[in-house]
């Protein structure tokens, strides 16, 4: 176990301050996420350590689609979450809390990394904020190391946690946007306050990181008109250039509504990039030609992916920016292109890893 760096001392309790919930958690209890504990009258991360999965993937399956294109990145999660949405694709991980399995140090991650010959590391598959110890300290060994940091989290740190993750070298963020505040009314994640979401994504930008919003369409939670207008203003507010993929749900864990229709899909894309954001990719359908860039100002195809894979990229860089070769337009893109596809091992090292389902 590891002493929590954020908390605040009550007389008959701690309160977390890690992510927005704020746990308020008394003597002998754990807070929401079932990872940090009052023990002796002292917040304890009792998760450090407690990893679920290890295995390298491509950064283009966070979705990351403008940061270190085509490399590679050593994936971990642990257990447990601060937002248990009911059609959770990893729920085996993210509705359990950390069991009794031995624990991993960071610089395990970073030495697997290297040996892989992976590009950087990624808190993934479950939300990081409930490992927000152990994140912190694996992102500053990958910045001494030369390798990138990043995070695919649901964006409900608080913003003291949210800048030690900056300053420690995460600077790629993948946010997912679960829906808009008319959801609290049809008692969909009623405790979640989506307007935090997006000022944490304009902190990370602010700061200098790399965010990109990922909206799953969920039918029947937040597929509505009114919700998907009130995430579009709200994305337009971080800058039409910040990339935004509209994903495909498909039937998870409680929600078994159907999978969402295709074409509400492409309406919504539409519709988006009609009210100017730049980058939209819709995700999920695997049609190349919904996951490659374009460029915003003369429609020259400047990267397309297949299964999670750049196979063409013909982006030039002049003086350390990357540009559209035909018109010269400047292309938002953090990080090298990796030329040569990076190894890929989809098994896990050792008990108690297993091998990766479907997730980010």
């Amino acid at each position: 176990m590891m002493e929590s760096r954020l908390q605040r001392k009550y007389e008959d309790h701690l309160e977390c301050l890690v992510c927005e919930r704020r746990c308020k958690i008394r003597e002998g209890m754990r807070g929401a996420c079932g990872n940090y504990a009052n023990i002796n009258g002292s917040l304890y991360h009792v998760g450090y350590g407690k990893l679920s999965y290890i295995e390298s993937r491509p950064i283009e399956i966070k979705p990351l689609f403008h940061y270190w294109p085509n490399s590679t990145a050593l994936t971990y999660s642990n257990y447990g979450c601060n937002f248990y949405c009911p059609w959770c694709q990893n729920h085996e991980i993210s509705f359990r809390w950390p069991p009794e399995v031995p624990e991993v140090k960071p610089s395990y991650l970073i030495d697997l990394a290297k040996r892989r010959g992976d590009h950087g590391i990624s808190a993934s598959l479950n939300e990081p904020a409930t490992n927000f110890d152990f994140v912190l300290e694996a992102s500053k060994l990958a910045k001494d190391s030369g390798l990138y940091s990043m995070v695919v989290t649901n964006g409900y740190f608080t913003l003291e946690a949210l800048r030690e993750l900056l300053n420690a070298g995460t600077d790629g963020y993948s946010i997912d946007i679960k829906g808009c505040p008319e959801m609290a009314e049809r008692k969909i994640l009623p405790h979640v306050n989506h307007d935090i979401i997006f000022r944490n994504a304009r902190e990370v930008i602010e700061e200098g990181g790399h965010v990109e919003v990922v909206y799953l369409v969920v039918t029947g939670a937040n597929d509505f008109e009114s919700c998907f207008n009130w995430i579009v203003d709200k994305h337009l507010s971080l800058g039409p250039d910040v990339p935004l993929h509209i994903n495909r749900y498909f039937p998870a864990n409680r929600w078994r509504e159907p999978e969402t229709d295709l074409k509400k899909l492409l309406n919504f894309r539409e519709r988006a990039m009609r009210e100017g954001i730049n980058f939209v990719y819709v995700g999920n359908v695997w049609d190349p030609d919904l996951e490659s860039t374009f460029c915003p100002k003369c429609g020259k195809l400047l990267i397309r992916r297949r299964m999670c894979r750049v196979t063409h990229f013909s982006l030039i860089q002049e003086g350390g920016k990357w540009r559209c070769p035909r018109c010269g337009a400047e292309i938002p893109m953090r990080g090298k292109f990796i030329q040569q596809r990076g190894p890929l091992s989809l098994g896990s090292p050792k008990p108690p890893y297993r091998g990766a389902s479907s997730g980010r």
